[in-house]
């Protein structure tokens, strides 16, 4: 009896020290969440004074949808059935779509804006890329055909054009003058949902993604959606700083990460394609990297900075300028460079012809060299809306090789161009041809530049089976390929 009251009491003593302990707990929890809460409150309110709606109100007359109608090929439409049924297969629904006999066509769409009083609009390239038919939307209801003027695909900019004036455009800002957690607003078409408007902030700046892109983004936490693309995002004074073009996430949908190309960069894009009809970019000739901590320290650098180069391009500004291998960029015209991708946004906007002068570390001493850029020999050209580029109807993406390319791929004393991208539903595709192949000989006609392959396929014939002669990892080869 003895032992279970003397179990009794401690059980009911260790229940009253754990509620105390709870309760003392719970105090200085509860202290912690409303220290939390407060200061939380206070940069909500902060970010919550940012009313937008007057700006939404005045800038919606801008904004349009844009409706794009595409004609989506057997092929095509087979790839992409096959990748919904993995979708389905791993969570989603399942349900088998129809197998088509006949191309279908496809409707997406996007949102654009008004730059220009008389019917200039900017959007995204991908947004318009292989459009048959645009039309645009305007907030009060109006359907206007446009016209592409120009897309450039590095930049992921384009423009359209509608018949008419007296547009409202939108005023423009100056996307350098941004800073980090300045609150924004995007203005566009969700998922269908026209005139979605919804508002952030700066996130971070001068994102960069790979050297296929050649824009420093905004960062934001604005939510952007399927639709939202080519959409303008605006400061609190209700000017364009940016176009919305991609996010980050493994669903498609919104994560919390944004990225809008700086309308800076969008503008220069934006006057190229309308007076030229192309973009031409700057060549310097390196290939840098980013520094790490290990770097630094081999370098003897008192941080983690600067734009390190492992290859100088021969002939080129770079080496004409003095450039090595090994060379660490600190200073590129004044601006300080902390990694590679800040030298490579400053390239991209500059232009052939520009002046340069750089401040450089090699073996652990500074110097300056200076030079003068010069034209991208490998450039992918913007397309024009009026121009009809064969070799994209075959599936194939080419440009020149290089002076060290074409050493690396001699056999005998024979040149080429060197296939970059091949669309898997295209016809090169079909025939087993593969990115990274060098084609010398296209339909019994030598191939040194990428002009002669555009020749070579004004006299192929409309059905039949031509011979391409490629090398590929070192071996020649011939392909079969068949036009269809």
């Amino acid at each position: 009896m003895r032992t279970d009251m003397s179990t009794a009491q401690s059980k009911l003593n260790m229940q009253h020290w754990l509620q105390r302990s709870a309760l003392a707990l719970a105090v200085s929890t509860s202290m912690v969440v409303g220290m939390t809460a407060t200061t939380m409150t206070s940069a909500q309110a902060a970010v919550s004074t940012a009313d937008f709606s007057d700006l939404v109100q005045q800038v919606t007359p801008a904004v349009a949808r844009v409706n794009v109608t595409k004609t989506i090929s057997e092929a095509e439409l087979a790839k992409a059935q096959t990748a919904e049924l993995l979708r389905q297969f791993f969570g989603d629904r399942l349900s088998i779509p129809e197998q088509a006999t006949m191309p279908a066509i496809e409707h997406a769409y996007g949102t654009a804006f008004f730059v220009s009083s008389d019917g200039y609009m900017l959007t995204n390239h991908h947004v318009v890329e292989g459009a048959d038919k645009i039309t645009v939307t305007l907030n009060d209801r109006t359907e206007l055909d446009a016209v592409l003027i120009g897309s450039d695909e590095r930049s992921d900019v384009a423009v359209l054009k509608v018949v008419g004036n007296k547009f409202p455009p939108l005023p423009i800002g100056d996307s350098n003058a941004l800073r980090v957690g300045e609150p924004v607003l995007a203005i566009g078409s969700p998922f269908g949902f026209d005139y979605s408007a919804s508002a952030g902030i700066v996130s971070a700046k001068s994102r960069s993604f790979s050297r296929e892109t050649s824009v420093p983004f905004i960062q934001t936490d604005v939510a952007l959606n399927p639709g939202n693309s080519g959409g303008p995002l605006f400061n609190q004074r209700g000017e364009v700083i940016g176009i919305n073009s991609r996010i980050f996430s493994g669903t498609g949908g919104y994560m919390g990460l944004s990225f809008s190309i700086p309308i800076d960069a969008a503008m220069d894009i934006y006057q190229q394609l309308k007076t030229d009809g192309e973009v031409v970019r700057a060549y310097l000739g390196i290939y840098p990297q980013d520094i790490d901590r290990n770097l630094a320290e081999a370098y003897k650098l008192a941080r983690p900075q600067g734009a390190l180069l492992t290859r100088v391009s021969p002939d080129s500004p770079a080496q004409k300028a003095g450039l090595k291998p090994g060379d660490i960029i600190l200073q590129y015209n004044n601006v300080q460079i902390m990694q590679a991708s800040d030298l490579l946004n400053l390239l991209n906007r500059a232009k052939p012809s520009d002046a340069f002068r750089a401040q450089i570390q090699r073996n652990g001493k500074q110097m300056i060299v200076s030079g003068q850029l010069a034209y991208a020999p490998d450039d992918v050209r913007a397309q024009g809306g009026d121009q009809q580029n064969d070799d994209v109807q075959l599936g194939l993406r080419l440009r020149n090789l290089t002076v060290d390319e074409q050493a690396e791929i001699a056999v005998d004393h024979k040149t080429g161009i060197l296939v970059t991208t091949v669309d898997p539903t295209g016809l090169a595709a079909r025939s087993g041809i593969l990115a990274g192949d060098v084609i010398t000989n296209f339909h019994q006609k030598p191939i040194k530049e990428v002009t002669d392959f555009s020749d070579a396929i004004s006299s192929l014939p409309e059905k039949g089976v031509v011979t391409m002669e490629v090398i590929r990892q070192g071996i020649p080869a011939i392909i079969g390929l068949r036009i269809e």
